[in-house]
């Protein structure tokens, strides 16, 4: 079994010793391979669109981009992580995940994305880690990713796990491990179910790419869209 794992930090804070814990059920038999960021992806994204209208290859991003997009594509199981910053995920995952943009259905979606299972572990001082794993889920759910777990918690105490009540950090290890023996008990050599909602988003996708290959079917979007096969019977959640 592959996991792949993005860690929307350098910080090895409370969110990595969840995720480490989350990982415990995993590692005797599983190559995990890890990303941080922002060190693995050290640049934003400046919203040029070569992605979009000439191909990710030409991102000038690329060579941080394709590693970590060969290690998704590869991963049974996707763990992504981010602490809450303002409300919201790091500034280092946001930028992560604004390259990633062609890959969403209503540009680019991979076929094999339909297929994954995916885990999204955050926490928070306070309010904040429901939009935080909320900034996350967009883009897995818009990736074709039916199957995503979240593991989220609220600390109140302290930023320091060290610091906070061993009552706190009992009952955190006791919530990660039920979380993770709940994953590790998947079957991944079958595929992840498509549900309804990942259907219909794929369909409003298509509808639109639709109407925009009647007007230019040379578009690097529309050519894809055409090479699999999605304008006629073809569905990413039932091609091998």
């Amino acid at each position: 079994m592959k996991i792949t794992v993005i860690n929307g930090t350098e910080k090895h804070g409370v969110t990595y010793k969840l995720k480490e814990i989350f990982l415990e059920k995993f590692k005797q038999n599983s190559e995990i391979t890890e990303f941080y960021l922002p060190k693995d992806c050290p640049n934003f994204c400046v919203g040029c669109t070569n992605c979009f209208l000439k191909g990710e290859s030409t991102c000038k991003d690329y060579v941080y981009i394709n590693a970590i997009k060969t290690a998704l594509l590869e991963a049974d199981l996707i763990v992504m992580t981010s602490p809450c910053y303002a409300m919201h995920t790091t500034g280092a995952m946001k930028a992560l995940l604004d390259h990633f943009c062609y890959l969403w259905m209503s540009h680019r979606p991979e076929r094999v994305m339909f297929e994954k299972r995916a885990v999204i572990i955050t926490q928070c001082v306070g309010a904040g880690a429901k939009s935080t794993a909320k900034d996350i889920k967009d883009s897995l759910s818009w990736w074709g990713i039916s199957k995503i777990g979240i593991l989220k918690d609220t600390l109140f105490y302290d930023i320091v796990w060290n610091n906070l009540p061993e009552k706190k950090c009992t009952k955190l290890t006791t919530k990660v491990s039920k979380f993770a023996k709940k994953f590790s008990k998947i079957n991944y050599s079958k595929r992840a179910r498509t549900t309804l909602i990942t259907k219909i988003k794929f369909y409003c996708s298509r509808f639109i790419k639709k109407q925009q290959y009647k007007k230019d079917a040379s578009t690097v979007d529309n050519m894809y869209w055409k090479e699999k096969g999605w304008f006629d019977i073809n569905r990413p959640w039932k091609q091998k």
